[in-house]
């Protein structure tokens, strides 16, 4: 089986001269057979040029998962769905974002594809994505606005998470991030090297051109 990759393709900063970093978040996740986009950025013509530096196509994208409805997340959806029509996962309480979306709205925890999965709806808005990776569970979030210890507990209903990807907004309770193997703060995290100072040997520096590796999940013994 292949590794379990994320491609951060949209955020607000970048060591790669040739992509351009804009604020907003998106990442694109290979695994388990699956090729997802996880939230849009702000504007299509920024992700569309970083995707297409970074090998990616729309035409290979099976789905999007839209963390919350926010301008920086959700703002390249658009441009995305004229390019390709594919099911879009949104919290339940989301409006209905397009009509060329054929739109997931999302309640409580589900799956979207065999090792994929999402936690629901948390703090009225959001969700998180959480994929089965190496031994544990790795977590993707778009700005954690419940908050990264109630992301962390969903997430736990599917085993043990062992990586945290993504924006922490407005995070200060350092230690819930103590068993985690590995941590790429992004885009909205206020604190992002205070993370570092804390947890050298887990920290991964985030960016648009990031990309990341797990080994596929281990089989039972």
């Amino acid at each position: 089986m292949e590794k379990i990759t994320v491609t951060i393709v949209y955020d607000n900063t970048t060591t790669r001269e040739d992509l351009e970093a804009h604020w907003g978040f998106a990442a694109v996740i290979q695994a388990h057979g699956h090729t997802l986009l996880f939230d849009t950025g702000h504007k299509w013509e920024i992700l569309s040029a970083n995707m297409k530096v970074l090998g990616f196509s729309p035409d290979e994208i099976e789905a999007v998962v839209i963390s919350h409805n926010h301008f920086d997340h959700a703002g390249g959806l658009e441009g995305f769905l004229a390019q390709k029509a594919v099911p879009v996962y949104v919290p339940k309480s989301c409006p209905t974002l397009f009509e060329a979306a054929k739109q997931v709205n999302i309640g409580g925890p589900r799956e979207i594809f065999p090792g994929i999965h999402s936690t629901g709806e948390l703090g009225d808005f959001e969700q998180s994505l959480v994929v089965e990776a190496g031994g544990g569970l790795l977590v993707i979030a778009g700005c954690s606005h419940p908050g990264v210890d109630v992301i962390l507990k969903a997430a736990s209903s599917f085993g043990e998470v062992t990586s945290l990807v993504g924006g922490l907004h407005g995070f200060t309770q350092m230690e819930v991030l103590r068993n985690l193997e590995l941590i790429c703060p992004t885009h909205c995290t206020q604190h992002i090297l205070m993370i570092k100072n804390l947890y050298p040997m887990a920290y991964r520096e985030g960016g648009a051109g990031v990309v990341l590796e797990w080994d596929p999940p281990q089989a039972p013994a």
